[in-house]
């Protein structure tokens, strides 16, 4: 039984690493606050003063600001989309017994670990190029003429990206939750003549409910700051300009930190509405 003295030794041993942690999250936040109430130009004057909330105000009423809070919200849902259901799926399949299973499952999760600027620059030159790209090469050898994907579907191209990107996390979460079943469930459902779909759907699939949860809870987080991927790619062209790429023109193409610092404050707006809203409505499974 912990005594008071061993608790504050505890609490005196984690105190340094707490602080750190504090100072790491705390002090850009203030300064995104700070510098967003700021007439801040670095190149222009520096601190030309108080701006009140008129960083706020241009930035919300920028005509890049909503369909960049569209384009990001459509490149998480549809990141989501493709993770998910593929990852079931994947989950299912690297759960059968089957040769050399332990390096597919090295293969399968290697991605996730790769660079978001590699991945994007490797999907960009290597697949979706229009004339030397694997996909064209494709086109050519069927007759068809091969698709602009960067050009002529941006946000296709980028949800592809970040798909390849994230599915291993996905699959490795619903991998584990899958092997966590217990085996004896599916023997008496299968004895009781139920089909493989109404053992996935009634018994898989609700035992999968919590790392389902888990994975969009997570994915979603991350998401919502997807850069790196844009930025190898369309550049923010084509109507796939997301707020973080929208913040990241602001201050370092436009060299206006204040308005920049603006921008951050809403990404962190919408962040919290939205993971307010995963908690609501899909955390539940969590308490379930």
């Amino acid at each position: 039984m912990a005594t008071k003295a061993s608790r504050t030794a505890a609490r005196m041993m984690m105190a340094p690493a707490v602080i750190v942690l504090l100072g790491w999250m705390l002090v850009p936040l203030i300064m995104t606050l700070w510098f967003s109430f700021r007439n801040y130009l670095p190149l222009r004057g520096g601190d030309l003063g108080f701006a009140g909330f008129d960083n706020y105000v241009r930035f919300i009423t920028s005509s890049a600001f909503w369909p960049a809070v569209l384009a990001t919200l459509t490149i998480v849902l549809g990141t989501l989309i493709i993770t998910v259901v593929l990852g079931v799926l994947l989950a299912l399949l690297l759960d059968q017994p089957m040769w050399g299973q332990g390096i597919v499952r090295i293969l399968v999760i290697a991605p996730f670990f790769v660079m978001p600027t590699v991945s994007g620059l490797v999907w960009k030159n290597m697949f979706l190029d229009s004339v030397n790209g694997l996909f064209a090469h494709a086109a050519r050898a069927i007759g068809v003429t091969p698709v602009e994907w960067i050009i002529e579907a941006p946000f296709f191209s980028i949800i592809l990206i970040t798909s390849w990107t994230w599915l291993p996390f996905a699959t490795l979460i619903l991998l584990t939750a899958i092997q966590s079943l217990d085996s004896e469930q599916l023997d008496a459902a299968e004895m009781d003549g139920a089909p493989k779909i109404k053992r996935f759907w009634y018994i898989i699939v609700p035992h999968m409910s919590r790392a389902i949860t888990v994975v969009i809870l997570i994915q979603t987080i991350f998401l919502l700051s997807v850069f790196a991927e844009i930025f190898v790619t369309t550049a923010g062209a084509f109507g796939s300009k997301t707020l973080t790429y929208l913040i990241y023109q602001r201050v370092l193409e436009s060299q206006n930190i204040g308005l920049g610092s603006a921008g951050g404050v809403y990404a962190i707006i919408l962040a919290n509405i939205v993971a307010v809203f995963l908690m609501r409505i899909v955390g539940k499974n969590l308490d379930a």
